[in-house]
C-alpha cells in the first residue's frame, strides 16, 4: 500500500554483459525463492544445460562460459527477478529494460508469469548462442563529461551507414544506449567501423564479448525459430505498464497480446533497440521520483543518466548536474551496489 511519503519508481531490467566476475553467486545472495529456482534449474536440466544454482556457485567465474548467450540471459533474468521481488518501499509506476531486459521486463511487469519469463530468455539466448550470428561493439559519441553531441553522433552513423553500403559488409545500429552507439553487423562491417573511428579512453571501440549482431535483421532467423517454439498463450495482460524498445508504453487491462507476442518476437529482436527513448519516455510519462536500476551489475546507471541528460530531464546536461543531483537526493539506485540497494528494499 502506498503512504503519503511514498516516492514513485520506474524499474530497470539490464540486459546482456551484466553478469561478470563480480556477480557470481549473486543468486545465493539474493534469490530467496528456492523453490522457484529449483523449477528453473530443472528446465535446464531437462534441456541438457548447466544448473543456474551450478554456474551461479562456481568457484571462478569464465568468460568462456558465464556470458555464453544459452547461460548469461538465464543468469542475468533470475537474478533481475530476484532484485525486483526484493523491492520495498516504494510504488513501481512502470518497468523498461534494455535489450535482453525486454524480456525481463514482461515478467516484472507482469505480462510473463515467472516460469513463463524464464522459459522465453531460456529459449531464446539458447538460440542465439546456437547460431551466434554476426558480433557487436560499442562506442560513445559524448565526451568523459556526457555533454550531448548531436553532430558526434550524427557524424558516427554516416560513417556506419557509409560501411554498410559496401559490398559484402553488414553494419546498423543495434542499441541506442545513452551516450553510446551499440552497433551489430558481420565481421568485415565491424572490422571498417574499428578501422574508420580513433580509439577512446583506451577501451572503445569495443568488441563484446559471445554478443551476437542483435537488434539487426541478421537475427531474422532466430526471430523465426523463436516465434516457432514459443506460444502467444504465454502472453498476458501486464500489471504494470512497460516500456518497449521503441518508447512505447504497454498499459495494463489494453495490450493486443498478439501485437505484445509480434513485437517481442518480431521487432525487438531484428530492428534497432532505443533504450535512450525508453528511458526518455519512462521520465516523461511517468515522473518518477527514483529509477531503479535492477541487478546484476552497475554497468546500466551510466547509460540511464546519460540518456535523462540527452532528454535534458530536470535540467540536467552533463554528468556534473547528474552528480550534484544524485548527491543531494538520489534519482537513480543501482541495486548492484550495496549502499544503494538498501535504499529500495527491506533488508538489502
Amino acid at each position: 500500500m502506498k503512504t503519503a511519503a511514498m516516492k514513485t519508481a520506474v524499474v530497470i531490467c539490464p540486459g546482456r554483459g551484466t553478469y561478470t566476475k563480480s556477480e557470481l553467486g549473486v543468486l545465493k545472495r539474493h534469490f530467496k525463492d528456492a523453490g522457484l529456482l529449483a523449477a528453473f534449474d530443472a528446465r535446464r536440466q531437462a534441456a541438457g544445460q548447466e544448473t543456474l544454482t551450478a554456474l551461479d556457485s562456481a568457484a571462478t567465474y569464465s568468460v568462456a562460459k558465464h556470458t555464453r548467450g544459452d547461460n548469461a540471459s538465464a543468469l542475468i533474468y533470475a537474478a533481475t527477478l530476484a532484485d525486483f521481488r526484493a523491492i520495498e518501499g516504494v510504488e513501481v509506476v512502470a518497468v523498461t529494460g534494455n535489450s535482453m531486459g525486454w524480456y525481463s521486463t514482461l515478467a516484472c511487469g507482469g505480462a510473463l508469469t515467472p516460469e513463463g519469463g524464464f522459459e522465453v530468455v531460456n529459449t531464446m539466448g539458447t538460440l542465439m548462442q546456437e547460431r551466434l550470428i554476426g558480433g557487436q561493439l560499442i562506442y560513445p559519441f559524448v565526451d568523459e563529461d556526457w555533454h550531448p553531441d548531436p553532430a558526434r553522433k550524427a557524424g558516427l552513423l554516416a560513417i556506419m551507414a557509409d560501411i554498410a553500403a559496401r559490398l559484402g559488409h553488414v553494419l546498423a545500429l543495434s542499441i541506442d544506449l545513452g551516450g553510446m552507439l551499440v552497433l551489430a553487423g558481420n565481421e568485415e562491417g565491424l572490422k571498417a567501423f574499428e578501422g574508420a573511428v580513433p580509439p577512446l579512453q583506451g577501451r572503445f571501440p569495443m568488441r563484446l564479448a559471445n554478443h551476437a549482431a542483435f537488434h539487426t535483421a541478421l537475427q531474422a532467423p532466430v526471430a523465426e525459430a523463436g516465434r516457432a517454439r514459443l506460444s502467444p498463450a504465454l502472453f498476458g495482460q501486464p500489471r504494470l505498464p512497460m516500456i518497449d524498445g521503441r518508447g512505447h508504453v504497454w498499459w495494463p487491462g489494453a495490450c493486443d497480446l498478439q501485437a505484445l507476442w509480434d513485437y517481442t518476437l518480431g521487432h525487438q529482436v531484428v530492428e534497432s533497440y532505443d533504450f535512450t527513448k525508453a528511458i526518455a519516455h519512462a521520465a516523461r510519462e511517468f515522473a518518477p521520483d527514483l529509477f531503479i536500476v535492477t541487478g546484476p551489475g552497475t554497468t546500466l546507471g551510466g547509460a540511464v543518466a546519460q540518456s535523462l541528460i540527452l532528454a535534458n530531464w530536470r535540467g540536467l546536461s552533463a554528468k556534473a548536474d547528474f552528480q550534484t543531483r544524485q548527491e543531494a537526493s538520489p534519482i537513480l539506485v543501482s541495486m548492484g551496489m550495496e549502499a544503494q540497494r538498501t535504499l529500495v528494499t527491506a533488508a538489502g
